[in-house]
């Protein structure tokens, strides 16, 4: 199994804000997550890559206890928001340092941009900007890509269609399917957009107050299932 949540629990004061008892997700499964703003999809995120601490349960990448292991990280792709970037690098510069973290040579880091020059199309690099000086459509570019560079076998996405114009999204959604079809790549993405998520995903998730409350594999029905749940 590619990620497990085990009896997982987020609390803020009194407030419970996950209670996911179990929820697994198999290698090459593309995975979406959707629900309105307070439903915990940021927080599930969070804890998957370790950067909150559960009060209760676990999460395990690969069998990995995430808190207590490091090896997940070699393999897993992530970008959140901003945050995720060094936003006093250029993108080149970025792309570099990242490369170098995920063991990519310079002719494997060049062929990698190449391919995501239509993704780019031509505003990212030898622009002469630091990435804090992109627009937000730019920097999410540069995040996405930095995540899906390397080895990656499991990819995490928090809203990543977010500042993205049309044509971009398109690409993404593209980029996306080829990764999951081509290299099995297994996919967390949150959107608010279903049509996105649905377009994108075969299985899909409704968090309400943290708790899981539809698990669905995708059908044509999906989209109108997901639309009469929300217009309630």
């Amino acid at each position: 199994m590619m990620l497990k949540a085990i009896e997982l629990k987020k609390i803020y004061g009194n407030v419970t804000v996950l209670d996911i008892p179990e929820l697994s997700i198999p290698e090459g499964q593309s995975f979406g997550l959707v629900g309105n703003n307070g439903a915990g999809k940021t927080t599930f995120f969070r804890l998957i890559l370790d950067l909150i601490r559960a009060d209760k349960g676990r999460v395990e990448i690969m069998d990995k206890n995430v808190a207590g292991s490091e090896h997940w990280k070699e393999y897993t792709g992530s970008y959140l928001d901003k945050g995720f970037l060094i936003d006093f690098l250029s993108p080149e510069e970025f792309f570099e340092f990242t490369g170098k973290i995920k063991g990519l040579s310079k002719d494997d880091l060049d062929g990698f941009l190449k391919n995501f020059e239509e993704f780019f199309n031509g505003e990212i690099l030898g622009k002469k900007k630091y990435i804090r000086d992109l627009s937000m459509g730019n920097r999410q570019k540069t995040g996405i890509a930095a995540a899906i560079m390397g080895d990656t076998k499991l990819l995490v996405l928090d809203e990543p269609f977010n500042g993205l114009d049309p044509s971009t999204q398109i690409r993404l959604k593209k980029t996306l399917k080829e990764l999951n079809g081509q290299k099995n790549i297994s996919m967390l993405i949150s959107s608010h957009d279903l049509n996105h998520v649905t377009e994108v995903c075969d299985r899909i998730v409704v968090l309400s107050e943290g708790k899981v409350i539809h698990d669905i594999i995708k059908t044509e029905d999906t989209l109108k299932q997901l639309e009469d749940y929300f217009a309630v």
